[in-house]
């Protein structure tokens, strides 16, 4: 039996490795900020907008644009990079510090919940299902550092829910590709085009959905914090002074409306699009016709092995 020997966590180089990938989780979302600082327009009122554009490369087709969804949704995944590698450093065969209790936690929640939703054959997809949650919720809550929500932007959720898709046909395809064909038209033939409308669904739903309950909550937040300030000003605008200008009415009402827009329904609808994936990703293997095709391929070589000998 292997021995893993317990890590030196006062050793200096321990301790740089461990500044290091804080710096790691840190430095992506501070650049964000800067990028943020230095591409937004100075503008009065009410501004809601898309994604900036940093960048517009030229390409025979259509330019290629480089814009604030996409780099914030790389610095994204390198603070959640850097936060796996902090939990899991210094691993050993028995916990002995809180990081890696947390990072056990973790880890058994999300085999659980895939076990629980998808059964047991998909016990090893606890990964897949946990890099989804952590990257939609951690791209909605960066709206509270001031940044663009990935998951505002229409072509990243459609870009995730793409994916899911291309796995839920994957496991459809197999219980063999003429199965799926005939499944289209069934119960009866008229079905066909209203199964493959179906289909084709999955995919906008799954997109659409994320990204319109997280664009309405910051729609709806930045009406709501405007209608304060402009309400703040016509009670204090008789004031002398500094009261003349102070928006009374947008200190702690609108940090009551993010803690349900920002925090609350941007962890929700992580945790829905995770849950729909496991669901339709499980629902989508053919079960009988994936046995009967395995069944029939092990006669075959069980025939072939006979022949042979």
């Amino acid at each position: 039996m292997t021995v893993t020997a317990v890590p030196d966590v006062k050793s200096k180089k321990f301790r740089y490795t461990d500044w290091a990938l804080i710096a790691m989780m840190i430095l992506p979302i501070l650049a964000c900020i800067a990028l943020k600082v230095l591409y937004t327009p100075v503008a009065e009122g009410v501004r809601i907008s898309g994604a900036l554009i940093f960048l517009e490369i030229p390409a025979p087709v259509m330019p290629i644009l480089i814009t604030e969804s996409q780099v914030n949704s790389w610095a994204v995944m390198i603070s959640i990079l850097g936060l796996c590698l902090y939990l899991t450093h210094g691993l050993t065969a028995k916990a002995v510090c809180r990081r890696q209790l947390a990072a056990e936690w973790i880890v058994e929640k999300c085999r659980k919940l895939v076990n629980e939703n998808m059964g047991d054959y998909f016990s090893s997809w606890a990964p897949f299902i946990a890099a989804i949650m952590g990257l939609s919720a951690f791209s909605s809550l960066i709206c509270l550092l001031g940044l663009f929500s990935p998951t505002g932007d229409v072509n990243v959720t459609f870009g995730w829910a793409l994916l899911v898709f291309f796995l839920i046909m994957y496991y459809k395809f197999r219980g063999g590709l003429w199965n799926y064909f005939i499944g289209l038209f069934k119960p009866i033939p008229l079905f066909a085009p209203m199964n493959l409308i179906g289909e084709f669904s999955t995919p906008i739903s799954m997109g659409f959905r994320h990204y319109g309950n997280v664009l309405s909550g910051a729609v709806i937040s930045a009406l709501i914090a405007t209608a304060l300030g402009g309400l703040s000003k016509s009670i204090t605008g008789s004031l002398p002074g500094i009261f003349k200008d102070m928006p009374i009415l947008r200190v702690g009402i609108p940090a009551v409306l993010s803690i349900y827009f920002d925090i609350f329904s941007g962890l929700m609808q992580a945790f829905i699009f995770a849950i729909l994936t496991m669901l339709n990703i499980s629902e989508a293997v053919p079960w009988d016709d994936w046995n009967a095709r395995k069944e029939k391929r092990a006669r075959r070589k069980a025939a072939a092995q006979g022949a042979k000998g």
